[in-house]
């Protein structure tokens, strides 16, 4: 079976109809409330936001941080971003189209870098985290919202995407990557109909610091 890549065409062409889903909403209001938990945010710290899309998550966190650059492949969706800026009158964020993965590291640093629904999208994780690890400052926070292994009809078995994942897999290759302290939390659920079956698709949260 040939893999379907959900590139940032694919994104693209659904960013203006994004913010729209309610399930998007309110898994980025559960994802902040966790991150809030769990995280003394404060407005010292600057942080990047990988993967931001439209900008969900990092607009409920602007007004409780410094300086966020939001971050993503997708020029449409940091279009959206840009337009919800404008309107919104904010100035402590930054647009960068960028794919970590693919490019060399930026050069400034961050005290939390936080990513939603991301990393499964990401080949290869052990590397993405070591990216992150080098991009926190001393001190910093790391915060990874996705999902609990699944059977792979999330995306679609046709989908070429990590099918979510084992925590104690993702804790290793923190740990691996430099990373301390690292705690998980279950912070929202996904409901999907498949096939005439309804599955259940749990949300994790999880934090990790760089010492």
């Amino acid at each position: 079976m040939n893999k379907v890549v959900l590139d940032a065409a694919h994104f693209d062409a659904q960013a203006r109809r994004w913010d729209a889903n309610p399930v998007f909403r309110e898994r980025a209001e559960r994802i902040a409330a966790a991150i809030r938990a769990r995280i003394p945010l404060n407005r010292a710290m600057t942080a990047l936001d990988y993967g931001s899309g439209t900008g969900l998550l990092a607009f409920l966190l602007k007004d409780e941080l410094g300086h966020i650059t939001l971050m993503d492949s997708s020029a449409g969706m940091l279009a959206v971003a840009a337009d919800k800026m404008a309107a919104q009158g904010v100035t402590n964020m930054t647009l960068r189209q960028v794919d970590l993965s693919a490019d060399p590291p930026a050069d400034e640093t961050y005290d939390l870098i936080c990513t939603a629904m991301t990393l499964h999208h990401i080949r290869d994780t052990a590397h993405i985290l070591q990216v992150f690890h080098r991009l926190l400052n001393p001190g910093g926070w790391l915060a990874v919202a996705d999902l609990d292994r699944e059977d792979g009809s999330f995306h679609g078995h046709e989908v070429d995407v990590h099918h979510g994942f084992e925590r104690e897999d993702l804790a290793a290759l923190a740990r691996a990557a430099g990373f301390a302290d690292i705690a998980f939390d279950t912070v929202f659920e996904i409901e999907k109909d498949r096939d005439g079956v309804r599955h259940r698709y749990p949300v994790f949260l999880m934090t990790a610091r760089r010492y």
